[in-house]
């Protein structure tokens, strides 16, 4: 029949397959085997997350940890972090106590320690400020108050933590969650080293380090201005204070990192947090300067609240060292969009790939064709869908270039600017991972995305072995 020929055909085809295909597969199928997921289980105290993602990825040295909400999966909020009296018990730390307690365990099912091998740690906190209009012009403070979560945290992380980021957003994917926490811990043979704060900058404040040194590799904290208008609070007219505040903050990153034995050209990621996306365009400017030539990959989230009242901009770097054995290299993949700004489709560092930021965009910047439903027809098509599956092709183009798949990626943080755009897009997200799904973070922002119409945004980081 038809149907046993073709089938015929293709096992004579298979069996003729070069050398070089042969050996590229069995390339792949070593980079799987130094990939697996961690399931701490319910033994060790951690609840089954109830969306298709791994609590944890463990890839070569790499564990890379999922965001961990205060949800038993079941009933919603954990019965444990609901207050019998708002008097005596303060929700937040009640909260921070379940969420750490289980990262805390899923690191040591990993074979990690959380104090020992953390390099670097995120921390997303809910808050209705500030407004959209509030961020349209420039006011991005949350008014939130991280005490009660900094008082569990020195319990169960020592002091100082790692390098941080605390960022005010909208809404995680359980009602009632007020924080969502998710980490990277390196566990190779090289012992981690405080990166110490240079003459004249003061110390970062929320009692983690400004940096950590581990082998060829250097981590750095969340950055922001609040130190720039200590002795000058005025704005010249012909300033712009996103442009201002990007300068201060990189001036800062560039000090940290020479004291680390690195520099800004040997940085191979960096997380950029804005308030409106009108900010983008400025915070580029910058960047050109700052980076003329092999710019690192670069992640641009706005809607971000920040830590300080006026703060327009907050940055933190991944870098190797100047005498890093470990080789970075740009990744240009043809069959994928330019990028948005000045920043590369994908930057490889020994054996991680760390994307650039990943929306439904084509080449000039603006949302690809086919991404919203027709006006005309607004009860037609899957727009979450659609822009997921679109990414994704761009990525598969970036992976391939790399030379990895995208089966080995393994921390993804994704945000929405509404989640009503979830379930299509996650379901659409996991059938490309027909085996381990990637750790993961999902947010809600504040408002629209730099591209408009754009409903989903990645941070994406894959393993790619030599």
């Amino acid at each position: 029949t038809p149907a046993f020929f073709a089938g015929h055909t293709t096992k004579l085809r298979d069996s003729k397959m070069t050398k070089k295909t042969t050996k590229k597969t069995v390339a792949i199928k070593k980079i799987k085997q130094n990939k697996e997921a961690v399931w701490p289980g319910l033994e060790a105290g951690v609840p089954k997350p109830l969306m298709p993602y791994s609590p944890a990825i463990k890839a070569g040295d790499w564990v890379f940890i999922a965001g961990q909400i205060a949800s038993d999966f079941q009933t919603g909020l954990a019965p444990e972090v609901l207050a019998a009296n708002d008097y005596l018990d303060n929700e937040l730390s009640l909260q921070a106590n379940f969420v750490l307690k289980n990262l805390a365990n899923t690191i040591k099912a990993s074979g990690c320690d959380v104090n020992e091998h953390m390099v670097r740690m995120w921390q997303w906190l809910v808050s209705d400020e500030p407004t959209e209009e509030d961020f349209s012009w420039g006011d991005n403070w949350p008014e939130i108050s991280l005490k009660p979560y900094l008082n569990v945290r020195d319990t169960i992380v020592k002091k100082p933590a790692p390098p941080s980021s605390y960022l005010g957003v909208r809404e995680l994917l359980c009602l009632g969650t007020l924080l969502e926490v998710d980490m990277i811990c390196l566990n190779d043979n090289n012992k981690p080293t405080k990166i110490r704060v240079p003459k004249g900058i003061a110390k970062a404040a929320g009692g983690h380090s400004a940096g950590i040194r581990r082998g060829d590799w250097v981590f750095l904290a969340s950055e922001n201005a609040s130190d720039l208008y200590e002795d000058d609070n005025t704005m010249q007219w012909h300033e712009d204070p996103v442009e201002r505040q990007t300068e201060h903050i990189l001036d800062k990153l560039s000090a940290y990192a020479k004291s680390a034995g690195s520099s800004l050209a040997k940085a191979v990621k960096a997380d950029v947090y804005i308030g409106h996306p009108k900010d983008f365009a400025a915070m580029d400017r910058v960047w050109k300067r700052r980076f003329p030539k092999n710019p690192p990959a670069r992640v641009v989230i706005p809607y971000m609240g920040m830590g300080t009242p006026g703060g327009r901009v907050e940055i933190a770097l991944t870098l190797l060292t100047n005498r890093s054995k470990t080789k970075a290299l740009t990744i240009e993949a043809p069959d994928a969009p330019q990028p948005l700004g000045h920043e590369p489709q994908a930057v490889k560092a020994g054996d991680l790939l760390f994307f650039s930021t990943q929306m439904a965009f084509d080449s000039t910047g603006n949302l690809a064709e086919g991404m919203v439903r027709h006006p005309s027809f607004p009860w037609y098509g899957s727009p979450g869908q659609a822009q997921m599956r679109y990414m994704m092709k761009n990525i598969n183009a970036i992976c391939k270039a790399a030379g990895t798949t995208t089966d080995n990626i393994c921390r993804r943080v994704c945000f929405h600017d509404d989640f009503q755009w979830f379930a299509e897009s996650i379901e659409e997200w996991a059938s490309y991972f027909p085996d381990d799904k990637p750790a993961s973070t999902t947010i809600r922002l504040g408002g629209p995305l730099v591209v408009p119409g754009a409903n989903t945004l990645l941070d994406l980081i894959a393993y790619a072995p030599n």
